[in-house]
C-alpha cells in the first residue's frame, strides 16, 4: 500500500479514538470568532500572531492539509473564502459537517498534496500549512506548488516538525535513532513506527524545509519555535517545531533566478 493512504487510514482511525487534532471548533468559538475573537495553531502550542495574516475580509485562503473542522471555520468567520485539501476522509467530513452546522461554503477536496495540487496558477492570497510535512518523503516539491499556485504578494504560513522527535525514544528520554528518519528505506524505523501506531513518517532538515521555501522563490518574514504538547522534551523547553510565515514575490524570484544565472 502506498505510504500516503497508510497515513490517510491511520489519522482516520486516531479520529475515531478522539484524536485532539481531529475535534472541530464548537458553535460557541465559531460565533466568537465572527465577532474577532479567535486564534489559530500551526504548531502545537503557540498562536499564530494575528499580525502574520492581515486582514482576512475577502481572501481565498488554502487549508494545506489542514482538515478537521479546527482552522476554515475561523477563517470564514473572519471573512476569508476557503478551500481545504486533505487525505483523510474523516477530516474532511468534519470540515463538511461545520460548515453545514454554521451555514457557510467552503470548497472540500481531497487529494494527496505529493501528486502536485490541483489548482491553476496563482489561485490563493493565503496558505496555510500546519504541522504534516512529518508525513510526507519530500516537501520541497510540496513548496514550490506552493509558490505557483499563490498570488504574487500571496503568504505561506508553515508548521514545520525539526525532527527532535525522531532522535528520541517513546518516552523522550533515550536517544534511539539517527537522522535521517526515512521508514521507508530503514526496516528497523518502519518496525518503530508500526509498533507505536504512528502511521508513516519522515524527519526533515531545516535546509529542506527552510531552505525549500527559499529555493521556492519565498521571502522568509518570520519565524517562531514551539515545543511539543507534553512530555520530557516540553519539560526541559527543548523545541520541536517551527511555524514561518514567507512571502511570494515575483520581483524577488526573477532577481534570485538572474543571478543564478
Amino acid at each position: 500500500m502506498d505510504y500516503q493512504e497508510i497515513n490517510a487510514a491511520t489519522i482516520d482511525q486516531w479520529i475515531e479514538e478522539g484524536w485532539e487534532w481531529g475535534i472541530p471548533v464548537s458553535h460557541e468559538v465559531y460565533m466568537r470568532a465572527l465577532e474577532g475573537d479567535w486564534s489559530v495553531l500551526l504548531t502545537p502550542n503557540k498562536t499564530v500572531p494575528k499580525e502574520w495574516f492581515g486582514s482576512l475580509k475577502g481572501k481565498k485562503v488554502l487549508g494545506l492539509a489542514s482538515g478537521g473542522g479546527q482552522q476554515m471555520p475561523i477563517f470564514t468567520a473572519a471573512g476569508a473564502k476557503c478551500t481545504v485539501l486533505d487525505y483523510s476522509k474523516k477530516q474532511l467530513a468534519s470540515e463538511r459537517m461545520v460548515a453545514q452546522r454554521e451555514g457557510y461554503e467552503i470548497e472540500i477536496i481531497r487529494a494527496d498534496m505529493t501528486k502536485g495540487l490541483p489548482f491553476e496558477d496563482e489561485s490563493f492570497d493565503i496558505i496555510f500549512h500546519p504541522v504534516s510535512n512529518c508525513y510526507v518523503e519530500e516537501v520541497k516539491p510540496i513548496f514550490k506548488e506552493c509558490y505557483r499556485i499563490l498570488k504574487d504578494g500571496g503568504l505561506l504560513l508553515s508548521g514545520l516538525d525539526n525532527g527532535m522527535n525522531f532522535i528520541f525514544s517513546e518516552d523522550e528520554k533515550t536517544l534511539e535513532n539517527t537522522l535521517p528518519f526515512n521508514p521507508l528505506k530503514n526496516k528497523e524505523q518502519m518496525r518503530q513506527l508500526e509498533n507505536e501506531d504512528c502511521g508513516v513518517q519522515f524527519s526533515h532538515t531545516l535546509e529542506e524545509q527552510i531552505g525549500g521555501q527559499l529555493e521556492a522563490g519565498f521571502i522568509l518574514t518570520h519565524l517562531m519555535e514551539d515545543t511539543n504538547e507534553c512530555g520530557n522534551l516540553k519539560e526541559h523547553n527543548i523545541p520541536s517545531f517551527i511555524a514561518t510565515r514567507a512571502v511570494k514575490k515575483d520581483a524577488y524570484k526573477r532577481e534570485l533566478t538572474e543571478k543564478n544565472n
